[in-house]
């Protein structure tokens, strides 16, 4: 057993916000169980783990504790055998008090193979909601989804399943489930995916103190240690996307620099509840003028106001792909918009046209400034070149497409 005491304090986090204890872990080693104690009333230390051979985990705030096992492995960390050498509890000092804050972590090394636990059992697959009457697109179709939710693998209560079987029962056909920064939720997708007929995209949320990032496709772990131009070269080169998160959002907004601006950015957050803030859009149109917007309702639970959809990315998709990377392949592409939810008014771009859907009495703001009214509840309009939004009377965002 390895027990390493002390006091963090703002010193520390001003020096470096992470840090490493060492562990060794001997040959014949069959699991490694960590457990972190500090007055959780008073600060807030995040938690993973590197092995000799790199990433092993990331649990963030969420957890106390962990262990890694050859078979089985606590969610947010990777199952697989137990290199022997010198392995790292990662902390983040994340929130550390003037006074400093008292910790102890306990490691402990197991040569017997522990059983994993019991896993809940999956729900059953929900009815799915008439899909709405949409025109196709030379040949595509435009699909509902969310690009930003959590489960048990980070900070999220929900299983994989549960978390599948909630999104498709609100009508959705794809879903990135984006866990804090980590990529032990991947293994688990394929086959939740089928099983509840839902697209489930791989994603990972980049965490870090001065924002946050979503990154999408199956790209492997992005290292958050990195500056955000590694996130984005290392996802571009296995054929992945990035994305902005929240960029507006209280304590997490963004403020990483970042070179190449990443084209994508989820304009519409969870967050956005006083949707007559026209901050996100001028945000968005500072960051650069073809910013392609998506939405993210960053789902963690059950009973928080939020449901996955809300709000509900559309992107037109090619169906003689897989859907996964049909999603990909429509967000490379820009063909992308965004509504307060799957059944809430919407508006699409069908080649030259916009189609205002469930829309009357909104306004049609074009780029250039300029609107036009909307009477009626399926209407087309000409469409010009940028980022067009449904408005209320009030001037609150409705939806908005590019």
């Amino acid at each position: 057993m390895a027990v390493h005491r002390g006091r963090w304090t703002l010193r520390d986090r001003a020096e470096s916000v992470l840090r490493t204890l060492p562990v060794t872990v001997p040959p014949g080693t069959a699991a490694l169980t960590v457990r972190l104690d500090y007055p959780r009333q008073t600060g807030v230390l995040d938690l993973g783990c590197l092995g000799p051979a790199g990433f092993r985990g990331w649990s963030g705030g969420a957890r106390d504790g962990y262990t890694v096992a050859p078979d089985w492995a606590t969610p947010g960390y990777l199952p697989g055998e137990l290199e022997p050498g010198e392995w790292q509890v990662l902390l983040r000092l994340h929130r550390i008090p003037p006074d400093g804050l008292d910790f102890e972590v306990t490691a402990t090394v197991s040569t017997k193979r522990p059983e994993a636990p019991a896993q809940p059992a999956a729900p059953p697959r929900p009815d799915r909601p008439p899909r709405r009457a949409l025109p196709a697109v030379d040949g595509q179709r435009w699909i509902p989804g969310d690009l930003h939710a959590h489960t048990v693998h980070s900070d999220g209560v929900q299983t994989i399943d549960e978390l599948a079987a909630l999104a498709a029962s609100r009508g959705l056909d794809f879903l990135a489930v984006t866990d804090h920064n980590t990529v032990s939720h991947h293994p688990w997708l394929p086959d939740s995916s089928a099983r509840y007929g839902i697209a489930l995209v791989p994603g990972q949320e980049v965490t870090t103190d001065r924002g946050h990032a979503n990154v999408f496709g199956r790209v492997g772990w992005i290292d958050f240690r990195q500056p955000p131009d590694e996130w984005l070269a290392t996802a571009e080169r296995a054929g992945g996307l990035m994305s902005v998160n929240h960029p507006l959002g209280a304590d997490c907004a963004w403020r990483q620099p970042l070179t190449a601006r990443t084209r994508l950015a989820e304009v519409w957050h969870s967050g956005w509840w006083d949707r007559t803030w026209g901050a996100p859009l001028a945000w968005a149109q500072a960051w650069r003028p073809d910013v392609v917007p998506v939405g993210g309702s960053d789902f963690h639970r059950p009973g928080d106001g939020v449901s996955p959809g809300s709000p509900t990315t559309w992107v037109l998709v090619d169906g003689d792909s897989p859907p996964d990377s049909a999603v990909l392949d429509a967000l490379r592409a820009g063909r992308t918009a965004v509504s307060a939810g799957p059944d809430e008014p919407l508006l699409l771009r069908l080649g030259e046209e916009l189609l205002a859907l469930d829309a009357d009495g909104t306004l049609l703001g074009y780029p250039d400034g300029s609107h036009r009214a909307v009477r009626g509840d399926r209407c087309l309009f000409p469409a010009g070149d940028g980022l067009h939004v449904l408005e209320s009377h009030r001037m609150e965002v409705i939806a908005l497409c590019i």
